[in-house]
């Protein structure tokens, strides 16, 4: 006779059951949270009075017109704008004997088409490889003129990315309002339905973690 005080132990059965039930709670989580990265990305400050806003380069004309449109508002008495430091195609071009327009160029164009006026925009001298030196560069150019507030603006899903690069370092003083295109494609709530959705934010994913983990991945020199 069996003892009833005994503590009977699952079969074969039961314990394929009970892993299959964990591994599935587990996808479940996985594809929640996939779901909501996108989202997770977007980060949109209040906007406050600042001493200039920013254009971040990258996908142009979405964020030089975003800027416009807060200058237009009041927000800052000047516009920013970031120089991409020469990439590899700029530097074969030149190599080739090919003039090529650089990305601020074309921004300043935008900003004095939407109503900028041109002693109010002001291109940054020192150039920039990608997010982090961008924002060494206007945090330094923010302490040589002076300002407790800038507002940077650049495309939604790398919102989150410019606001935690500025955290990491600068802090929270001289304060950082970070503000995503308006007028720019991204569908935050599908974003596996788009290939440029989809690259966008794996890239600013991996991003992050290269921020949160101290900047060990440099751009190519």
């Amino acid at each position: 006779m069996a003892d009833p005080t005994s503590v009977r132990k699952p079969g074969r059965l039961g314990s394929a059951l009970v892993l299959l039930i964990l591994l599935g709670s587990c996808a479940t989580l996985v594809v929640l949270a996939a779901w909501r990265l996108g989202a997770w990305l977007v980060v949109s400050d209040p906007l406050k009075p600042a001493r200039a806003i920013v254009v971040l380069n990258g996908s142009m004309p979405f964020r030089a017109m975003e800027a416009a449109k807060i200058y237009g508002q009041g927000w800052a008495p000047e516009v920013w704008v970031t120089r991409n430091a020469h990439p590899t195609e700029t530097g074969a071009l030149a190599r080739l004997g090919i003039k090529v327009l650089e990305e601020d160029f074309y921004s300043v164009e935008v900003l004095e088409r939407m109503g900028v006026p041109p002693q109010a925009i002001r291109v940054l001298a020192e150039p920039a490889r990608n997010t982090e030196e961008e924002e060494r560069v206007i945090a330094k150019e923010l302490q040589s003129v002076g300002g407790e507030r800038i507002i940077i603006v650049t495309s939604k899903p790398h919102t989150r990315r410019a606001k935690a690069v500025w955290h990491v370092l600068v802090g929270d003083t001289p304060e950082a309002i970070v503000r995503g295109s308006t007028d720019e494609p991204y569908d935050a709530s599908h974003w596996w339905r788009s290939t440029d959705d989809a690259m966008a934010v794996g890239h600013e994913f991996f991003g992050l973690l290269n921020v949160w983990s101290g900047f060990p991945a440099r751009a190519r020199r």
